[in-house]
């Protein structure tokens, strides 16, 4: 019998999934957010009608929130939805990352999508990280912190004329909608990290652009200087770093840094 591997890359909003080549998607996974019962949805729901998932024998899953302590709770579940896999392995979506920019080689590597985070590898494993801490504490660069800080910057009135208006009128909502949305409602991560298609559309104005490289700075200062590795260069997977990449290009050259590789997906080095 062939070996049938399932990769992952799950992120807050949404997961990717490849077996033999091919990508499916579902909504996101994070064990710091979701239950095992809504996990198990995904997975049973939204992935296996997707794939020949009674083929599958080994499963590697790479995850946003799968922090050690996490690591066995996501085998568990996986495996009570592919028994036949004899081989599963959960672990972080950084090392994940780290793989599929670096390889076998020493790097900083990046992740900028609905959150963010970074690293600094060796070829082999993580040998420095600094936490993300989350799109409240940290996860600057990330499409989260974009959102939270067009939202400031709007309701300030401190970008271009006419831009409440514009905004509201374009998702039918108003103040106390967002209140509801980011207060009140799960994964507000995920809406806001949403926005980014909207500023992207919007970088004709000055200051949409500096707000976007306001972002990107942030990200370098709180997440790559410490590393103090200058001679390396700064690669990064996610939807915001390959949207957004000639504003970390921008951002990495005012810190003294290069960026190397980019892709939108890790799953694109897996094929």
């Amino acid at each position: 019998m062939s070996e049938i591997i399932l990769t992952a890359d799950a992120g807050s909003t949404k997961t990717e999934w490849m077996q033999g080549g091919t990508i499916v998607r579902t909504q996101g996974i994070n064990p710091i957010h979701q239950t095992d019962e809504a996990i198990c949805h995904v997975l049973t729901d939204e992935l296996c009608p997707q794939i020949d998932a009674d083929s599958v024998t080994e499963i590697h899953f790479y995850g946003s929130g799968v922090r050690p302590e996490q690591e066995t709770r996501i085998e568990r579940l996986l495996h009570n939805v592919f028994p036949a896999a004899h081989t599963i392995e959960a672990k972080s979506d950084m090392l994940g990352a780290a793989r599929a920019l670096c390889a076998d080689r020493e790097g900083i590597a990046c992740i900028l999508g609905t959150g963010s985070n970074s690293c600094l590898y060796d070829g082999r494993q993580i040998v420095q990280s600094t936490p993300s801490l989350g799109y409240i504490l940290g996860d600057e660069g990330s499409g989260a912190r974009l959102g939270i800080s067009f939202l400031h910057e709007l309701y300030k009135g401190r970008l271009y004329q006419g831009a409440v208006e514009e905004f509201e009128d374009a998702f039918r909502i108003t103040l106390p909608d967002i209140f509801a949305r980011v207060y009140t409602q799960p994964m507000a991560n995920r809406w806001l990290a949403s926005l980014s298609a909207y500023i992207n559309g919007h970088l004709g104005y000055d200051s949409v652009r500096q707000l976007v490289l306001d972002n990107m700075c942030q990200f370098i200062a709180c997440n790559i200087l410490p590393f103090n590795r200058p001679d390396l260069p700064i690669s990064a997977v996610g939807s915001i770093a390959f949207y957004y990449h000639d504003f970390l290009a921008e951002a990495a050259q005012m810190h003294g840094y290069s960026v190397g590789t980019v892709l939108q997906s890790p799953l694109e080095a897996f094929k």
